[in-house]
């Protein structure tokens, strides 16, 4: 799971050939519209799916693109979890001391009824996290394309494919508050409901549902 880039609405040059006359301006004019991309990727199955937010790149919509992630499983797909693993970037919406992505984990845990283990890349070394070569598909996917309004920037991901699938595209209007925190008192006891690895404290942690 992990988020890209954000993606700026206009007819400005990102780069890249395509087919076709897209006379791009030379110069940022100044975006007003821009999108937030949240991906998840099935390692299993090859199933990508995207969530473009049009708000700020948070916990909680990183924590809320996972919880539709579950709600698009079937019964079946549920039931055969055992526990979800989940490989991320130690970004500052999800690192293992964002107190409140912990809290949404916790919360995640209890709701799916499953143990999550949170496993983080160290520095630099995000280009192995598999969702990132998803994201490096679709640049070449859309590479030089003017991406004008949120209706083509949409097509344009669902046309794309990973593994022979295409993805699971969404678009999100909920806006997001930053700098939402827990007290110590708060999260000493979400503290309690983590169990990191002793020799990785910050890069291993796993979540037993209550």
């Amino acid at each position: 799971m992990d988020c890209k880039a954000t993606v700026e609405i206009g007819e400005y040059s990102r780069g890249g050939q395509t087919r076709g006359y897209n006379q791009a301006q030379d110069h940022d004019m100044g975006t007003k519209e821009k999108y937030v991309p949240c991906g998840i990727v099935d390692e299993e199955t090859g199933q990508l799916y995207v969530t473009f937010g049009s708000s700020y790149k948070t916990s909680d919509f990183m924590v809320d693109n996972l919880e539709q992630w579950w709600t698009s499983l079937s019964i079946t797909e549920k039931q055969q979890l055992e526990n979800i693993q989940i490989k991320v970037d130690n970004g500052a919406e999800n690192s293992g001391i964002r107190r409140q992505f912990l809290k949404r984990m916790v919360e995640f845990a209890d709701q799916t009824k499953k143990s999550i283990q949170l496993l983080y890349f160290p520095p630099y070394h995000s280009k192995y996290n598999p969702i990132e070569r998803c994201w490096g598909i679709l640049e070449r996917h859309w590479n030089g394309t003017l991406l004008r309004n949120a209706q083509t920037m949409l097509a344009w991901v669902k046309t794309m494919t990973w593994k022979g699938l295409n993805p699971i595209v969404k678009l999100s209007k909920k806006v997001y508050q930053k700098g939402i925190s827990l007290t110590k008192k708060e999260m000493k006891e979400i503290e309690k409901r983590l169990e990191r690895n002793p020799h990785l404290l910050k890069w291993d942690i796993l979540i037993r549902p209550s």
